[in-house]
């Protein structure tokens, strides 16, 4: 099978988007072991300084599906370079801030830049690769996410005990700089064609107060209790604003939020209910792996963030190869492969016990971070490439916003059940074998509705291939 050759100024273009998703991916994780600095620098206690990362994750994802259709809508190359701006200054401000409200509000508007970048990123990856190698779109995506959400703790252990937590802030200004440069001398400009479509204020407002009080729900639901009165009421108002949401979106037509095409793409929201289920796996494998190795095996949070390697550069290494492979296989086979591992992975870390030791979780960890690398460079491309071109940044935007949400409710059903547990060993198997099911029931979405039945002409042609190498 002939590969379609990359031109200059596409490699360019696929390194501006990289950069680009380096520095909004490092910044999910690198603050995580700055908090007790962060504490101590600004004389806080650890629930306000744990909203340093809590206002970036809960605002990108408030936003993102903002982000995706203000990209398609005026021009990818320009909110990149928008949303770029946007971070970097909040991340200038934001490592001189004399006092931690104004560090919120930074990290706050942090995550309207990252919102704005992200699906900008997605789309103009998928628009600039040939249409044959829009498989290797979607694993240099997850390639570097993957590769940035493992160096996060590293460089921002390695700057907090060197020099200062402010350095992971003022480190993001030269990375953006670098993309919005890239971006402007290299990425194609932006046609105008959309941008007399109006703006669906309505259905923004909707759908952002509906994420903002299912997501704080949800974070407060841990500490609070479920069956609080302000958690259950915040759930019961986003559901009235997300239920709101859809019947508004309905009359809005093609310039709604999320377009009618959209919504009643079955394909489309087969690949966000995959998401949905498998985020869960993701998010609980990402916390109480650590969990275990702090309390259990008495690790250090630095040496736990080292024993998450493992997966991590699994992750981040094979996501490009199963870029490539997509264009082979195809998106049933690929999701279906990734989904399958993943809940392999899920029932081998299951058997976790109090005496199991470090390397007893490895080949579990090897095994997540193969399924992880398969199933997001191919659910993206899945879910992006089922939808018309136009529409390629709010595809990928939802998706992501799936993940998003997805891994807060499965983080929140993991968290429950290991607390209501005996002992944390017994809440983590009890966990994963449920994240296991959860995987399981992805799998049979995924075999039913991803990517159409599967092309056996395109089996026989491999099998053909296979032979005639032997």
């Amino acid at each position: 099978m002939a590969v379609e050759p990359l031109d200059r100024n596409t490699v360019i273009g696929l390194f501006a988007m990289s950069v680009g998703t380096l520095v909004v991916a490092i910044d999910f994780t690198a603050l995580s072991v700055a908090i007790p600095a962060i504490e101590r620098s600004f004389d806080t206690d650890l629930t306000t300084a744990q909203w340093v990362i809590n206002t970036y994750a809960m605002v990108f994802g408030v936003v993102i599906v903002t982000g995706g259709r203000l990209a398609d809508m005026f021009g990818r190359r320009r909110i990149f370079i928008v949303g770029a701006g946007i971070f970097a200054l909040a991340s200038l401000v934001g490592g001189l801030a004399p006092h931690v409200w104004l560090l919120l509000v930074c990290r706050a508007l942090m995550g309207v830049g990252g919102a704005l970048m992200w699906p900008a990123i997605i789309g103009m990856t998928y628009q600039i690769v040939p249409e044959g190698r829009k498989g290797l779109a979607g694993g240099l995506i997850t390639s570097v996410a993957g590769l940035g959400n493992a160096i996060g703790p590293l460089l921002g252990g390695f700057l907090t005990d060197a020099i200062s937590w402010r350095w992971i802030f003022f480190v993001n200004v030269p990375v953006a700089v670098v993309g919005i440069i890239t971006a402007l001398l290299v990425l194609p400009k932006d046609e105008d064609e959309n941008t007399d479509e109006r703006i669906d204020y309505g259905g923004m407002a909707f759908l952002t107060l509906g994420l903002l009080s299912i997501l704080l729900a949800l974070d407060w639901g841990v500490d609070r209790g479920w069956t609080d009165p302000v958690v259950l009421g915040l759930f019961a108002v986003g559901a009235l604003f997300l239920i709101g949401f859809w019947f508004y979106e309905q009359r809005k037509g093609d310039v709604a939020l999320v377009p009618e095409a959209v919504m009643k793409n079955l394909g489309f929201a087969m690949a966000v209910l995959t998401t949905l289920l498998i985020a869960a796996v993701f998010f609980g494998a990402l916390v109480y792996l650590p969990q275990f190795m702090t309390k259990t095996l008495g690790f250090s949070a630095a040496e736990a963030g080292l024993g998450m390697l493992p997966m991590m550069v699994t992750y981040a290494v094979l996501s490009i190869v199963a870029g490539r492979i997509y264009e082979t296989f195809g998106p049933k086979l690929m999701v279906s492969a990734g989904v399958a591992l993943l809940a392999v992975g899920m029932f081998i870390l299951s058997s976790v016990g109090p005496d199991t030791p470090y390397t007893g979780l490895i080949p579990g960890m090897i095994v997540l971070g193969i399924g992880i690398s398969i199933f997001y460079s191919s659910i993206t491309t899945a879910g992006v490439t089922v939808i018309e071109p136009s529409k390629a940044s709010l595809a990928g935007a939802i998706i992501y916003m799936a993940n998003v949400g997805g891994g807060a409710l499965g983080l929140g059903l993991n968290t429950a059940i290991v607390a209501s547990a005996d002992t944390l060993t017994d809440g983590i198997q009890t966990a994963y074998i449920v994240n296991g099911g959860l995987a399981i029931a992805g799998l049979l979405v995924a075999l039913i509705f991803i990517g159409g039945p599967v092309d056996k002409e395109r089996l026989r042609n491999l099998r053909h291939h296979h032979r005639a190498h032997n």
